[in-house]
Protein backbone atom coordinates (compact mmCIF):
# COMPACT_ATOMS: atom_id res chain seq x y z
CA UNK A 1 0.00 0.00 0.00
CA UNK A 2 2.91 2.43 1.06
CA UNK A 3 4.79 1.52 -2.28
CA UNK A 4 1.85 2.41 -4.59
CA UNK A 5 1.69 5.88 -2.44
CA UNK A 6 4.94 6.19 -3.88
CA UNK A 7 4.36 5.52 -7.63
CA UNK A 8 1.82 7.61 -7.15
CA UNK A 9 3.58 10.59 -5.91
CA UNK A 10 6.82 10.26 -8.52
CA UNK A 11 5.01 11.55 -12.11
CA UNK A 12 3.97 14.86 -9.63
CA UNK A 13 7.77 15.36 -8.46
CA UNK A 14 8.95 14.81 -12.38
CA UNK A 15 6.55 17.22 -13.40
CA UNK A 16 7.57 19.72 -10.35
CA UNK A 17 11.31 19.22 -11.52
CA UNK A 18 10.52 20.07 -14.92
CA UNK A 19 8.58 23.39 -14.15
CA UNK A 20 11.45 24.21 -11.74
CA UNK A 21 13.97 23.70 -15.01
CA UNK A 22 11.89 25.47 -17.45
CA UNK A 23 11.69 28.66 -15.45
CA UNK A 24 15.55 28.43 -14.78
CA UNK A 25 15.92 28.46 -18.49
CA UNK A 26 13.16 31.04 -19.09
CA UNK A 27 15.28 33.69 -16.16
CA UNK A 28 18.67 32.52 -18.28
CA UNK A 29 17.26 33.20 -21.78
CA UNK A 30 15.73 36.67 -20.60
CA UNK A 31 18.68 37.46 -18.48
CA UNK A 32 21.23 36.47 -21.72
CA UNK A 33 18.86 38.26 -24.14
CA UNK A 34 19.11 41.50 -22.03
CA UNK A 35 22.95 41.11 -22.29
CA UNK A 36 22.79 40.72 -25.44
CA UNK A 37 20.96 43.45 -26.47
CA UNK A 38 23.75 45.79 -24.30
CA UNK A 39 26.38 44.34 -26.20
CA UNK A 40 24.54 45.82 -29.13
CA UNK A 41 23.76 49.27 -28.08
CA UNK A 42 26.81 52.15 -29.39
CA UNK A 43 25.68 54.14 -25.97
CA UNK A 44 26.81 51.16 -23.83
CA UNK A 45 29.25 52.58 -21.19
CA UNK A 46 31.37 49.25 -21.26
CA UNK A 47 32.38 49.53 -25.23
CA UNK A 48 35.58 51.21 -26.02
CA UNK A 49 35.03 52.61 -29.96
CA UNK A 50 39.22 51.40 -31.68
CA UNK A 51 41.19 54.39 -32.10
CA UNK A 52 43.44 54.54 -35.16
CA UNK A 53 45.95 57.06 -35.27
CA UNK A 54 46.61 56.63 -38.90
CA UNK A 55 45.48 58.89 -42.22
CA UNK A 56 45.00 57.95 -45.47
CA UNK A 57 45.47 60.56 -48.20
CA UNK A 58 45.82 60.36 -52.36
CA UNK A 59 47.99 63.18 -54.63
CA UNK A 60 46.82 62.79 -58.31
CA UNK A 61 50.25 63.57 -60.58
CA UNK A 62 52.39 63.57 -58.13
CA UNK A 63 55.29 65.54 -59.17
CA UNK A 64 57.87 66.45 -55.98
CA UNK A 65 57.58 67.16 -52.32
CA UNK A 66 59.66 69.98 -52.84
CA UNK A 67 57.04 72.75 -52.18
CA UNK A 68 59.33 75.79 -53.34
CA UNK A 69 59.06 73.46 -56.88
CA UNK A 70 56.03 71.85 -57.22
CA UNK A 71 53.04 72.88 -58.85
CA UNK A 72 50.69 70.75 -57.75
CA UNK A 73 47.61 71.69 -55.28
CA UNK A 74 47.29 68.33 -53.57
CA UNK A 75 51.25 68.73 -53.11
CA UNK A 76 50.62 72.00 -51.52
CA UNK A 77 47.85 71.53 -49.44
CA UNK A 78 50.11 68.67 -47.81
CA UNK A 79 53.24 70.50 -47.29
CA UNK A 80 51.29 72.75 -44.97
CA UNK A 81 51.67 69.13 -42.49
CA UNK A 82 55.49 69.18 -42.73
CA UNK A 83 56.24 72.79 -43.35
CA UNK A 84 55.70 76.24 -41.50
CA UNK A 85 55.37 79.65 -42.88
CA UNK A 86 56.74 82.36 -41.52
CA UNK A 87 52.90 83.61 -40.85
CA UNK A 88 50.04 81.33 -41.02
CA UNK A 89 46.30 81.62 -40.99
CA UNK A 90 43.21 81.01 -38.76
CA UNK A 91 40.09 79.56 -39.73
CA UNK A 92 39.02 82.95 -40.59
CA UNK A 93 41.50 83.72 -42.19
CA UNK A 94 43.43 86.14 -39.64
CA UNK A 95 47.33 86.48 -39.87
CA UNK A 96 48.88 84.49 -36.83
CA UNK A 97 52.50 84.13 -35.82
CA UNK A 98 54.30 80.80 -36.80
CA UNK A 99 57.99 80.73 -37.24
CA UNK A 100 57.78 84.65 -37.05
CA UNK A 101 56.79 85.76 -33.33
CA UNK A 102 56.48 89.75 -34.72
CA UNK A 103 56.57 91.58 -37.48
CA UNK A 104 56.47 95.10 -38.01
CA UNK A 105 56.48 98.01 -40.87
CA UNK A 106 59.27 100.25 -39.96
CA UNK A 107 58.13 102.82 -42.29
CA UNK A 108 60.03 103.24 -46.30
CA UNK A 109 58.40 100.35 -46.74
CA UNK A 110 60.55 98.78 -44.82
CA UNK A 111 59.78 95.36 -42.80
CA UNK A 112 61.37 93.44 -40.00
CA UNK A 113 60.58 90.16 -38.89
CA UNK A 114 62.09 88.69 -35.44
CA UNK A 115 62.19 84.48 -35.77
CA UNK A 116 61.28 82.29 -33.28
CA UNK A 117 64.72 80.78 -31.52
CA UNK A 118 63.85 77.56 -30.62
CA UNK A 119 62.71 75.39 -33.56
CA UNK A 120 64.25 72.42 -35.01
CA UNK A 121 64.08 71.05 -38.72
CA UNK A 122 62.93 67.81 -38.90
CA UNK A 123 66.92 66.66 -38.91
CA UNK A 124 67.90 68.50 -35.47
CA UNK A 125 69.20 71.15 -37.36
CA UNK A 126 68.55 74.63 -35.87
CA UNK A 127 65.99 77.29 -37.96
CA UNK A 128 67.87 80.60 -38.24
CA UNK A 129 67.32 83.60 -40.14
CA UNK A 130 69.56 81.77 -43.23
CA UNK A 131 66.93 79.25 -43.83
CA UNK A 132 64.21 82.17 -44.56
CA UNK A 133 66.90 84.09 -46.89
CA UNK A 134 67.78 80.83 -48.48
CA UNK A 135 64.44 79.68 -49.29
CA UNK A 136 63.34 83.99 -50.70
CA UNK A 137 66.69 83.06 -53.10
CA UNK A 138 65.00 80.02 -54.55
CA UNK A 139 61.27 81.58 -55.01
CA UNK A 140 63.01 84.22 -56.36
CA UNK A 141 65.25 82.68 -58.80
CA UNK A 142 64.88 82.90 -62.13
CA UNK A 143 65.23 79.22 -63.12
CA UNK A 144 62.28 78.13 -61.06
CA UNK A 145 58.88 78.41 -61.53
CA UNK A 146 57.59 78.84 -58.43
CA UNK A 147 54.12 79.07 -57.55
CA UNK A 148 54.79 81.34 -54.48
CA UNK A 149 56.70 84.13 -56.68
CA UNK A 150 54.22 86.91 -56.48
CA UNK A 151 54.65 86.41 -52.72
CA UNK A 152 57.81 88.25 -53.40
CA UNK A 153 56.72 89.90 -56.69
CA UNK A 154 56.91 93.53 -54.42
CA UNK A 155 60.23 92.46 -52.58
CA UNK A 156 63.67 94.57 -53.87
CA UNK A 157 65.39 93.36 -51.27
CA UNK A 158 66.32 91.21 -48.17
CA UNK A 159 68.93 90.25 -45.89
CA UNK A 160 69.28 88.66 -42.25
CA UNK A 161 69.97 91.33 -39.43
CA UNK A 162 71.13 88.48 -36.98
CA UNK A 163 70.30 85.04 -36.51
CA UNK A 164 66.61 85.43 -35.79
CA UNK A 165 65.75 88.64 -37.32
CA UNK A 166 65.36 89.53 -40.91
CA UNK A 167 64.91 92.71 -42.87
CA UNK A 168 62.59 93.37 -45.98
CA UNK A 169 62.16 96.07 -48.74
CA UNK A 170 59.20 96.88 -50.73
CA UNK A 171 59.02 98.39 -53.95
CA UNK A 172 55.52 100.40 -52.71
CA UNK A 173 53.20 100.05 -49.60
CA UNK A 174 51.28 96.48 -50.20
CA UNK A 175 48.39 96.51 -47.66
CA UNK A 176 48.93 93.99 -45.39
CA UNK A 177 52.36 92.44 -46.84
CA UNK A 178 52.00 90.11 -44.37
CA UNK A 179 49.74 87.88 -45.57
CA UNK A 180 52.39 87.27 -48.60
CA UNK A 181 54.88 85.74 -45.28
CA UNK A 182 53.19 82.22 -45.93
CA UNK A 183 55.45 80.56 -47.92
CA UNK A 184 57.13 77.39 -46.51
CA UNK A 185 60.77 77.34 -44.99
CA UNK A 186 62.99 74.33 -46.26
CA UNK A 187 66.50 73.99 -44.67
CA UNK A 188 69.91 75.98 -45.89
CA UNK A 189 71.71 73.38 -44.64
CA UNK A 190 69.93 70.03 -46.03
CA UNK A 191 70.43 71.61 -49.62
CA UNK A 192 74.26 72.73 -49.44
CA UNK A 193 76.26 72.02 -52.43
CA UNK A 194 73.07 70.31 -53.91
CA UNK A 195 71.49 70.88 -57.65
CA UNK A 196 68.12 72.23 -55.55
CA UNK A 197 66.01 71.49 -58.79
CA UNK A 198 67.65 67.83 -59.78
CA UNK A 199 68.08 66.73 -55.91
CA UNK A 200 67.06 63.41 -54.56
CA UNK A 201 66.61 65.26 -51.63
CA UNK A 202 63.22 66.60 -52.48
CA UNK A 203 61.78 63.33 -52.31
CA UNK A 204 62.50 63.63 -48.83
CA UNK A 205 62.91 67.61 -48.18
CA UNK A 206 62.87 68.50 -44.68
CA UNK A 207 60.66 71.31 -42.75
CA UNK A 208 59.67 72.33 -39.18
CA UNK A 209 56.36 71.20 -39.00
CA UNK A 210 54.02 68.80 -37.30
CA UNK A 211 54.94 65.18 -39.41
CA UNK A 212 58.03 64.66 -41.11
CA UNK A 213 59.01 62.28 -43.56
CA UNK A 214 59.26 58.66 -42.73
CA UNK A 215 59.27 56.57 -45.85
CA UNK A 216 59.64 57.54 -49.39
CA UNK A 217 58.73 55.10 -51.94
CA UNK A 218 57.58 55.29 -55.95
CA UNK A 219 54.09 54.44 -54.59
CA UNK A 220 53.41 55.62 -51.63
CA UNK A 221 55.48 58.24 -48.77
CA UNK A 222 54.94 57.94 -45.28
CA UNK A 223 54.69 60.90 -42.17
CA UNK A 224 54.75 60.54 -39.02
CA UNK A 225 54.27 62.70 -36.54
CA UNK A 226 57.35 64.83 -34.99
CA UNK A 227 57.69 64.64 -31.31
CA UNK A 228 60.09 67.22 -31.26
CA UNK A 229 57.41 70.09 -32.85
CA UNK A 230 58.18 73.65 -31.50
CA UNK A 231 54.59 74.61 -30.04
CA UNK A 232 54.44 72.99 -27.06
CA UNK A 233 50.64 74.08 -26.90
CA UNK A 234 49.49 71.05 -29.37
CA UNK A 235 48.88 67.57 -27.57
CA UNK A 236 50.98 65.05 -28.83
CA UNK A 237 49.68 62.18 -27.29
CA UNK A 238 46.45 62.08 -28.75
CA UNK A 239 45.34 62.00 -32.83
CA UNK A 240 47.20 61.34 -36.19
CA UNK A 241 50.14 59.69 -35.15
CA UNK A 242 51.30 58.44 -39.27
CA UNK A 243 49.99 59.66 -42.53
CA UNK A 244 50.10 57.31 -45.48
CA UNK A 245 49.87 59.10 -48.67
CA UNK A 246 49.13 57.35 -51.93
CA UNK A 247 50.25 58.28 -55.13
CA UNK A 248 47.99 58.35 -58.27
CA UNK A 249 47.63 59.12 -62.19
CA UNK A 250 45.00 60.75 -61.65
CA UNK A 251 41.44 62.19 -59.83
CA UNK A 252 39.66 59.92 -61.12
CA UNK A 253 41.74 57.10 -59.47
CA UNK A 254 41.82 59.06 -56.05
CA UNK A 255 37.84 59.14 -56.10
CA UNK A 256 37.70 55.52 -56.98
CA UNK A 257 40.02 55.14 -54.10
CA UNK A 258 38.13 56.74 -51.90
CA UNK A 259 34.76 55.46 -52.93
CA UNK A 260 36.16 51.48 -51.96
CA UNK A 261 37.33 53.45 -48.83
CA UNK A 262 41.36 52.75 -49.72
CA UNK A 263 42.32 56.05 -48.60
CA UNK A 264 39.51 58.35 -46.01
CA UNK A 265 39.50 61.77 -47.85
CA UNK A 266 39.31 63.70 -51.02
CA UNK A 267 39.76 67.25 -51.04
CA UNK A 268 37.50 68.77 -54.32
CA UNK A 269 36.45 72.05 -56.24
CA UNK A 270 34.43 70.10 -59.04
CA UNK A 271 31.12 71.07 -58.20
CA UNK A 272 30.05 67.68 -59.93
CA UNK A 273 32.02 65.38 -57.64
CA UNK A 274 28.69 63.30 -56.70
CA UNK A 275 29.43 61.90 -60.42
CA UNK A 276 32.04 60.40 -59.21
CA UNK A 277 31.89 59.44 -55.45
CA UNK A 278 28.27 59.20 -55.17
CA UNK A 279 25.96 60.88 -52.07
CA UNK A 280 26.31 58.23 -49.49
CA UNK A 281 28.99 57.00 -47.20
CA UNK A 282 30.68 59.50 -46.40
CA UNK A 283 30.68 62.77 -44.74
CA UNK A 284 31.47 66.36 -46.08
CA UNK A 285 32.62 69.63 -44.87
CA UNK A 286 31.96 72.78 -47.36
CA UNK A 287 33.15 75.76 -47.77
CA UNK A 288 33.76 79.36 -50.06
CA UNK A 289 36.24 78.73 -52.27
CA UNK A 290 38.98 81.71 -53.98
CA UNK A 291 36.88 82.28 -57.07
CA UNK A 292 35.06 85.39 -56.90
CA UNK A 293 32.46 86.64 -59.97
CA UNK A 294 30.99 90.31 -60.05
CA UNK A 295 29.54 92.81 -62.45
CA UNK A 296 32.00 95.35 -62.80
CA UNK A 297 29.75 99.12 -64.09
CA UNK A 298 31.66 101.36 -65.68
CA UNK A 299 30.74 104.07 -63.66
CA UNK A 300 31.61 106.57 -66.51
CA UNK A 301 29.21 105.69 -68.95
CA UNK A 302 26.30 107.64 -69.84
CA UNK A 303 23.58 105.62 -68.29
CA UNK A 304 26.16 103.68 -65.22
CA UNK A 305 27.28 107.06 -64.32
CA UNK A 306 23.92 107.55 -62.35
CA UNK A 307 24.29 105.95 -59.23
CA UNK A 308 20.39 105.14 -58.78
CA UNK A 309 20.46 103.33 -62.13
CA UNK A 310 23.59 100.92 -60.57
CA UNK A 311 21.19 100.47 -57.40
CA UNK A 312 18.04 99.65 -59.14
CA UNK A 313 20.13 97.02 -61.46
CA UNK A 314 21.58 95.44 -58.13
CA UNK A 315 17.80 95.38 -56.77
CA UNK A 316 16.45 93.18 -59.92
CA UNK A 317 19.20 91.02 -59.99
CA UNK A 318 18.28 87.48 -57.89
CA UNK A 319 21.95 86.33 -57.28
CA UNK A 320 19.99 83.14 -55.70
CA UNK A 321 17.68 82.21 -58.71
CA UNK A 322 21.07 82.43 -61.08
CA UNK A 323 23.16 80.30 -58.59
CA UNK A 324 19.67 77.54 -58.54
CA UNK A 325 19.32 78.01 -62.29
CA UNK A 326 22.65 78.36 -63.85
CA UNK A 327 24.84 76.17 -60.59
CA UNK A 328 21.85 74.18 -59.72
CA UNK A 329 22.75 75.90 -55.94
CA UNK A 330 26.30 74.47 -55.95
CA UNK A 331 27.65 77.80 -55.38
CA UNK A 332 28.03 80.88 -52.51
CA UNK A 333 25.69 83.80 -53.19
CA UNK A 334 27.98 86.89 -52.53
CA UNK A 335 27.50 90.21 -50.80
CA UNK A 336 31.14 91.48 -50.79
CA UNK A 337 34.13 90.29 -52.04
CA UNK A 338 35.48 89.54 -48.33
CA UNK A 339 32.89 87.46 -48.15
CA UNK A 340 34.15 84.55 -47.52
CA UNK A 341 34.40 84.28 -43.78
CA UNK A 342 37.18 86.34 -43.64
CA UNK A 343 37.47 87.68 -39.70
CA UNK A 344 36.82 91.67 -40.94
CA UNK A 345 33.74 91.49 -42.60
CA UNK A 346 30.44 91.51 -40.53
CA UNK A 347 28.54 89.04 -42.00
CA UNK A 348 25.61 90.40 -44.29
CA UNK A 349 22.88 89.08 -45.60
CA UNK A 350 23.80 88.24 -49.21
CA UNK A 351 20.05 88.21 -50.80
CA UNK A 352 19.65 91.62 -48.99
CA UNK A 353 19.78 93.85 -52.34
CA UNK A 354 17.33 91.56 -54.19
CA UNK A 355 14.15 94.08 -54.39
CA UNK A 356 12.40 94.54 -57.86
CA UNK A 357 9.79 96.49 -56.39
CA UNK A 358 12.92 99.04 -55.53
CA UNK A 359 13.57 99.41 -58.94
CA UNK A 360 10.39 101.81 -59.52
CA UNK A 361 10.90 103.67 -56.76
CA UNK A 362 14.22 104.59 -56.45
CA UNK A 363 14.00 105.62 -60.50
CA UNK A 364 11.03 107.32 -60.43
CA UNK A 365 12.36 108.98 -57.27
CA UNK A 366 15.27 110.46 -59.22
CA UNK A 367 13.45 111.66 -62.64
CA UNK A 368 13.43 108.69 -64.58
CA UNK A 369 10.83 107.85 -66.24
CA UNK A 370 8.93 104.37 -67.84
CA UNK A 371 8.07 104.52 -71.14
CA UNK A 372 8.03 101.83 -73.75
CA UNK A 373 8.54 99.20 -71.10
CA UNK A 374 12.40 100.88 -70.91
CA UNK A 375 13.47 103.83 -68.15
CA UNK A 376 14.97 106.93 -69.69
CA UNK A 377 15.78 110.37 -68.19
CA UNK A 378 15.96 113.37 -69.78
CA UNK A 379 19.12 115.03 -69.03
CA UNK A 380 19.40 119.11 -69.96
CA UNK A 381 18.93 118.50 -73.39
CA UNK A 382 19.48 114.96 -73.97
CA UNK A 383 17.26 111.87 -73.25
CA UNK A 384 19.08 108.81 -72.05
CA UNK A 385 17.66 105.85 -72.17
CA UNK A 386 17.87 102.33 -70.06
CA UNK A 387 20.07 100.46 -73.10
CA UNK A 388 23.06 99.03 -71.74
CA UNK A 389 25.32 95.97 -72.81
CA UNK A 390 26.80 92.99 -70.69
CA UNK A 391 30.23 92.09 -72.02
CA UNK A 392 31.58 88.17 -71.51
CA UNK A 393 33.57 85.60 -72.11
CA UNK A 394 32.30 83.50 -74.89
CA UNK A 395 34.50 80.82 -74.00
CA UNK A 396 33.09 80.48 -70.32
CA UNK A 397 29.57 78.37 -70.56
CA UNK A 398 28.50 79.64 -66.74
CA UNK A 399 28.98 82.85 -67.47
CA UNK A 400 27.12 83.21 -70.65
CA UNK A 401 24.45 81.31 -68.89
CA UNK A 402 24.45 84.35 -66.15
CA UNK A 403 24.32 86.86 -68.77
CA UNK A 404 21.34 85.22 -69.98
CA UNK A 405 19.70 84.85 -66.91
CA UNK A 406 20.96 88.80 -66.36
CA UNK A 407 19.65 90.04 -69.63
CA UNK A 408 16.26 88.51 -68.49
CA UNK A 409 15.78 89.66 -65.24
CA UNK A 410 16.64 93.51 -65.98
CA UNK A 411 14.56 93.33 -68.86
CA UNK A 412 11.40 92.32 -66.47
CA UNK A 413 12.20 96.09 -64.70
CA UNK A 414 12.62 98.06 -67.95
CA UNK A 415 16.34 97.70 -68.24
CA UNK A 416 17.33 96.80 -71.77
CA UNK A 417 20.94 94.60 -71.95
CA UNK A 418 22.52 93.43 -75.15
CA UNK A 419 25.07 90.87 -74.55
CA UNK A 420 27.99 90.91 -75.84
CA UNK A 421 30.06 87.07 -76.85
CA UNK A 422 33.36 88.30 -76.58
CA UNK A 423 36.45 85.82 -77.92
CA UNK A 424 39.51 85.59 -75.17
CA UNK A 425 41.33 87.99 -76.70
CA UNK A 426 38.73 90.60 -77.54
CA UNK A 427 37.53 89.76 -73.84
CA UNK A 428 40.94 90.52 -72.35
CA UNK A 429 41.07 93.82 -74.65
CA UNK A 430 37.49 95.10 -72.95
CA UNK A 431 39.46 94.54 -69.80
CA UNK A 432 42.41 96.37 -70.82
CA UNK A 433 40.51 99.51 -72.11
CA UNK A 434 37.25 99.47 -70.10
CA UNK A 435 35.20 99.94 -73.26
CA UNK A 436 31.84 98.38 -71.97
CA UNK A 437 28.57 99.24 -69.57
CA UNK A 438 28.97 96.29 -67.67
CA UNK A 439 31.47 93.05 -67.93
CA UNK A 440 30.65 89.66 -66.49
CA UNK A 441 34.14 88.69 -64.88
CA UNK A 442 35.66 87.76 -61.67
CA UNK A 443 39.15 87.21 -59.55
CA UNK A 444 41.12 84.34 -57.94
CA UNK A 445 41.05 86.66 -54.65
CA UNK A 446 43.32 86.47 -52.17
CA UNK A 447 43.33 85.86 -48.80
CA UNK A 448 44.25 89.57 -47.11
CA UNK A 449 41.77 92.23 -46.59
CA UNK A 450 43.20 93.97 -49.38
CA UNK A 451 40.36 95.80 -51.52
CA UNK A 452 42.42 97.57 -54.08
CA UNK A 453 41.81 95.23 -56.80
CA UNK A 454 38.03 96.44 -56.08
CA UNK A 455 38.54 100.32 -55.39
CA UNK A 456 41.73 100.92 -56.15
CA UNK A 457 43.60 102.66 -59.15
CA UNK A 458 42.64 101.23 -62.57
CA UNK A 459 39.69 99.00 -61.05
CA UNK A 460 37.15 97.28 -63.62
CA UNK A 461 34.45 100.22 -62.54
CA UNK A 462 36.55 103.12 -63.02
CA UNK A 463 35.15 103.84 -59.57
CA UNK A 464 36.27 106.53 -57.83
CA UNK A 465 35.30 107.55 -54.28
CA UNK A 466 37.71 110.72 -52.48
CA UNK A 467 36.72 109.19 -48.42
CA UNK A 468 37.41 105.42 -49.84
CA UNK A 469 40.73 106.11 -51.38
CA UNK A 470 41.33 107.63 -47.43
CA UNK A 471 40.21 104.73 -45.75
CA UNK A 472 42.01 102.07 -47.86
CA UNK A 473 45.42 104.21 -47.27
CA UNK A 474 44.40 104.31 -43.15
CA UNK A 475 43.98 100.79 -43.11
CA UNK A 476 47.38 100.50 -43.96
CA UNK A 477 48.60 101.63 -40.90
CA UNK A 478 46.14 100.10 -38.34
CA UNK A 479 46.88 97.26 -36.23
CA UNK A 480 44.07 97.77 -33.67
CA UNK A 481 41.38 94.73 -34.83
CA UNK A 482 38.23 96.70 -33.49
CA UNK A 483 39.57 99.76 -35.22
CA UNK A 484 39.98 97.86 -38.78
CA UNK A 485 36.68 96.46 -38.32
CA UNK A 486 35.35 99.81 -37.99
CA UNK A 487 36.99 101.51 -41.03
CA UNK A 488 36.13 98.23 -43.25
CA UNK A 489 32.11 98.44 -42.16
CA UNK A 490 32.86 102.02 -43.29
CA UNK A 491 34.59 100.81 -46.73
CA UNK A 492 30.90 98.04 -46.67
CA UNK A 493 28.69 100.80 -46.29
CA UNK A 494 29.96 103.27 -48.61
CA UNK A 495 30.12 100.19 -51.20
CA UNK A 496 26.41 99.49 -50.69
CA UNK A 497 25.78 103.32 -51.13
CA UNK A 498 27.75 103.52 -53.90
CA UNK A 499 27.05 99.95 -56.03
CA UNK A 500 30.31 100.47 -58.10
CA UNK A 501 29.64 96.72 -58.80
CA UNK A 502 27.77 93.96 -57.91
CA UNK A 503 28.97 91.00 -56.22
CA UNK A 504 27.55 87.29 -57.65
CA UNK A 505 29.00 84.74 -56.47
CA UNK A 506 31.61 82.16 -54.58
CA UNK A 507 32.29 78.65 -55.80
CA UNK A 508 32.54 75.85 -53.55
CA UNK A 509 35.09 73.99 -52.31
CA UNK A 510 34.16 70.34 -50.53
CA UNK A 511 36.02 68.41 -48.16
CA UNK A 512 34.44 65.00 -48.30
CA UNK A 513 35.93 62.13 -45.36
CA UNK A 514 35.36 58.76 -44.16
CA UNK A 515 32.49 58.66 -40.97
CA UNK A 516 35.37 57.11 -39.11
CA UNK A 517 37.15 60.13 -39.43
CA UNK A 518 36.54 62.06 -36.35
CA UNK A 519 37.40 65.17 -34.49
CA UNK A 520 37.80 68.81 -35.15
CA UNK A 521 37.33 68.68 -39.39
CA UNK A 522 37.52 72.41 -40.48
CA UNK A 523 38.80 72.98 -44.14
CA UNK A 524 39.62 76.43 -45.35
CA UNK A 525 41.21 77.94 -48.45
CA UNK A 526 44.60 77.91 -47.14
CA UNK A 527 45.30 75.24 -44.83
CA UNK A 528 42.73 71.97 -45.82
CA UNK A 529 44.29 70.22 -43.32
CA UNK A 530 43.49 73.27 -40.38
CA UNK A 531 43.59 71.49 -37.03
CA UNK A 532 45.06 68.38 -38.26
CA UNK A 533 46.24 67.52 -34.28
CA UNK A 534 42.47 66.91 -33.01
CA UNK A 535 41.65 64.54 -35.89
CA UNK A 536 41.38 61.14 -35.21
CA UNK A 537 39.63 57.56 -36.76
CA UNK A 538 37.19 55.24 -35.03
CA UNK A 539 35.78 52.13 -35.62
Amino acid sequence: MRRNNVKSKIPKILFALFVIGLIIYAVYYINNNENSKKDNNVEYSDITPQIVSELRIGIAEFDTLNPILSQNKNVQEVSKLMYDSLITLSNDYKAEPSLATEWSNIGNQEYIIKLREDVKFHDGSTFSADDVIFTMDKIRDGNINSIYKSNLQNVVSYDAVDTYTVKLTLDNNVPFFEYNLTFPILSKQYYENQDFINTSKNNTPIGTGIYKIAGYTAEEISLKRNRDYWDNQIELENGIEKIQIYKYSSMGEVYNAFKIGNIDLVYTDNSNFENYIGTIGYNKKEYKGRQFDYIAFNNESKVLSNVEMRKAISYAIDKSAINSSVFENKYYVADFPLDYNNWIYENKSPSSGYNPDQVNTILSENGWELKNNVWQKKIQYNTIRANLNLVVNSSNEKRCLVAENIKQQLANVGINVTIKKASDSQYQNYLNNKNYDMILTGTNIGLSPNLLTYFGDGNYSKFSNEELRNILIEVQSISDENLLKEKYNKIYDIYKNQMPFISLYFNKNVLCYSPELMGDIQPNCFNLFYNVRNWYRQY
